[in-house]
């Protein structure tokens, strides 16, 4: 397990310095809606309050947001693997009370 644990370790630190690396960020999602489309050309759409809100977008915003919610995609991935990785780690190092049964990934949220 030390090995692994070293790996896990270094793959954790990688995702640190990814994270570091984060660009603007934005949740949501743009569409280009084509001339003759009726109304504004660019647009993005988000939930606020369990509503939708749109925001009409030059060709410069849109690319711009398109950029801020691929990153926001990206952010909300490596979390999610730095999650997994200390979720693996805490319950390989840290003493655990006696269970019946051994726990499963499934359990832990690690797969």
């Amino acid at each position: 397990m030390k090995a692994n644990l070293s790996e896990l370790q270094d793959e954790y630190r990688r995702l640190q310095r990814q994270l570091a690396g984060t660009g603007w960020i934005s949740h949501g999602y743009v569409q280009d809606r084509g001339p003759g489309a009726g109304g504004p050309c660019y647009q993005w759409t988000r939930k606020v309050r369990k509503k939708t809100v749109s925001v009409a977008l030059s060709k410069e915003q849109y690319l711009w947001m398109k950029d801020a919610i691929e990153n926001w995609r990206n952010l909300q991935q490596t979390l999610k693997q730095m999650e997994q990785i200390s979720r693996t780690v805490l319950f390989a190092t840290i003493p655990e009370p006696p269970r019946r049964k051994p726990l499963r990934k499934r359990v832990l949220g690690l797969i």
